[in-house]
This record gives structure tokens, sequence and C-alpha cells, in this order.
């Protein structure tokens, strides 16, 4: 039988007025930012409306900002087709929403604690120390190899694998830089810095890592409701102690995204619906895997077609 995941998000799909539109018509949206509100101790849904865009964009503001978005426009979701997935994933910060969905992590938690990671990722690493970049047209080995001779005495590492073509790096800027310069020589179709205040999921992010785990020790995880397929490793985990372990993982380790989506189609999945702002994931989905069926629910013509769709 023909299988559903949901996916859901990471950082980079924000912008200021987001889910304005749903909001205006779905109470479910302010009941969910409301709640994250009372978590974090100020108003997030006046920030996520009113910006500043660079208020946004900082790190600690942007992670409780979409996993909040993510999880109020899933739980819609629930409301009007009552269909449970089979399979839910999140890339990097989106990790958190699907665990939230599988009832890993209680939603305020998972609030504090992505607010949490937030701080400890930009806190790890000065601004301008580090920098990641994405690199098109160049295959994964490639990339990983450019990026070993590209490093001398300084870090930078493949940090992303989106979809085949698709890779993100990271590392110390100047080493991220001299692998741009090494990318383009060696054929690729674009090398580009990323607006982006660190170099996450490097090896810089291991002082984010330690604090993460500090986090994560004082919270209760329980059992997954259905599987969850984990960025470090791209398979499911349901013990709670292993799922803390791959996040602290996480910090300072790849998202293996293509690796997950190849992982959802081998198990029967025909619909993957992204659950969150935007469509990035959508179509990284599409470049992986032509055979699947890749769905949005970001706003209520989206939501509408999708619910009429599946």
């Amino acid at each position: 039988m023909a299988k559903l995941a949901i996916v859901f998000p990471g950082q980079g799909s924000q912008a200021v007025g987001m889910l304005a539109d749903i909001a205006a018509q779905e109470i479910t949206v302010a009941r969910t930012f409301d709640e994250a509100s009372q978590a974090l101790g100020y108003n997030l849904w006046e920030l996520v409306q009113g910006g500043p865009a660079e208020k946004l964009n900082r790190t600690e503001f942007t992670q409780p900002a979409l996993l909040t978005s993510s999880i109020a426009l899933w739980r819609l979701w629930q409301e009007k087709s009552g269909r449970q997935p089979d399979i839910v994933a999140g890339h990097s910060l989106g990790e958190y929403s699907a665990l939230v969905c599988a009832r890993v992590l209680g939603f305020a938690d998972a609030v504090d604690l992505v607010r949490k990671r937030g701080q400890y990722m930009q806190s790890a690493v000065p601004v301008g120390v580090g920098s990641m970049a994405a690199i098109l047209g160049l295959g994964d080995e490639q990339v990983v190899e450019l990026c070993n001779q590209s490093s001398v005495d300084q870090v930078v590492q493949a940090v992303n694998f989106n979809s085949p073509g698709q890779v993100v790096i990271a590392g110390h800027t100047a080493a991220v830089e001299r692998t741009i310069e090494a990318c383009q020589q060696a054929g690729a179709r674009r090398a580009m810095l990323l607006a982006v205040s660190a170099p996450f999921h490097s090896q810089l992010m291991q002082p984010a890592a330690e604090k993460m785990s500090e986090a994560l020790d004082r919270m209760e995880l329980t059992e997954p409701v259905f599987e969850v397929v984990q960025n470090v490793h791209a398979k499911p985990e349901a013990d709670p102690d292993k799922i803390r372990e791959n996040l602290v993982l996480q910090m300072d380790h790849a998202v293996l995204w293509t690796d997950t989506v190849e992982y959802l189609v081998s198990q029967g999945v025909d619909t993957v619906i992204e659950c969150g702002p935007g469509k990035v994931l959508s179509g990284l989905n599409r470049r992986i895997a032509k055979s699947v069926d890749s769905k949005v629910i970001s706003d209520p013509e989206s939501l509408d077609s999708t619910l009429a769709a599946v």
C-alpha cells in the first residue's frame, strides 16, 4: 500500500508576514503561536508578522518561529484530513518539528529547546569567522574532496547533501572561499556564499553540540507514535535515548537529505507533504525522486489543494 510522508523545512524558509493569510481563516494558527509565546516569554506572532527581518533572521528567533509555523500547519492538516503520516522527517531544525508531531517532544518543550539551539549555534563561532556556501552542479564526492584539499589548517566540510548536484559547505570563512574558487574551477554551475551567520553542521559547532547535549539531557523524550527518520544517518529511530544522541550529533554532522528522501521511496512512500512556510524541500524532493508526488501546506490555497489530492 502506498504510504504518506510529511516533512518539515529548516532555516531559510522564514519570511516576515508568513502564515498571515491562513491565520486570518484558521484560529488554530493563532492558538499555536499563543502557546509558543507563553513558552518563550515574548509575542512570537508579533515578531513573525511585524519583523524587523533582521531580528526574525537571527537564529534564536528564526528557529522557534519556523517550528511554530510548521506545527500550526501540521495541526490544521490533522484537523481537516485526519490522515496520519506513515513516516515523518525534517531538514535540520525541521527534525524538531517532526519529533513534535510524532509526540517524542512536547510542543512547549521543543519551542524552548530550539530557542536555546539557536543561541548555542550563534555563540559557538563569532560572526564573520565562519560561513556557508551552496555548490551546484558537482557530485557529492567531488565536493567532499575539494573541501579536503581546501581545508589546509582550517575547517571546511560538506554539511548538507540536499539533492543530486546541490551540496552546502560550511567552515572557516577563508577555507569556504578557497573551496568556492576550487569548485568554480572544477566546473560547478554555481558556487556562492549563503546569507547565514554561522557555519551550521560543521565541526565548528562542537561547542554548541556540547551545550545541546546538556539541554537535551533535561528533556523528557518518548517513543515516536510513527516512524521518524533522522538527519545524521537517514534512518528511522524509535529509542528515545538514540533520538537524543542523534539530535546532539546533528549539530556538527551533515544533514543527509538526499538519503532521507531515497529511504522514504524505498519504504513505499508515494506522496510527500512539506508542512511549513515556503516550498524549499518540495523542490529538492522532486530532484531526488521524480516518482514521488510532492505537495505543500503553507497557505490556504495549498492546504485546500493538498487536502483534495491526498
